[in-house]
């Protein structure tokens, strides 16, 4: 929803004055606003003051940040119910549960990361090592060949 190009003081202002006598239409005309405008700014600030106008916004702004609060609690518990029958233990599946809440629950892997308690530098590493898989072969080789090597 768009904001308001009224502050709270302009709004009971306006009703302050179609309340002292003024025509509605008029005091319409006077501001540039239409006459649901009108009315919806009396349903949602009629009989207020100032100072109740400023508490209402405040409680609105406070209860805003706190739905956010919440999803984003749901969110991280919905991540946790998912992973938890998953053994974290290695670094690697760590990685893969953090890719799996990624994937699934659409979020950053920031955010994945701080959910799961895991490292961010341990989801990003990439070895260096070059592949000995050749060396492996050879080895595996020996030791099927020669018992006491293995």
């Amino acid at each position: 929803m768009r904001a308001s190009r009224f502050t709270e003081e302009q709004i009971i202002g306006m009703l302050k004055e179609q309340e002292a006598g003024a025509k509605t239409a008029d005091v319409c005309c006077k501001h540039g606003i239409s006459s649901a405008t009108f009315y919806k700014f009396k349903a949602k600030y009629g009989g207020m003051d100032v100072s109740d106008a400023r508490w209402l916004k405040a409680l609105e702004e406070e209860n805003a940040r706190l739905k956010k609060l919440l999803a984003e609690q749901m969110l991280d518990n919905a991540i946790l119910r998912d992973v938890s029958s998953k053994k974290m233990v290695t670094p690697d599946a760590r990685r893969k549960a953090v890719a799996h809440a990624c994937a699934a629950h659409g979020m950053s892997q920031r955010r994945a990361c701080q959910a799961l308690g895991v490292d961010r530098t341990s989801v990003r590493y990439r070895s260096v090592r070059p592949d000995d898989a050749s060396l492996r072969e050879v080895m595996r080789a020996v030791a099927g060949e020669r018992r006491r090597f293995g």
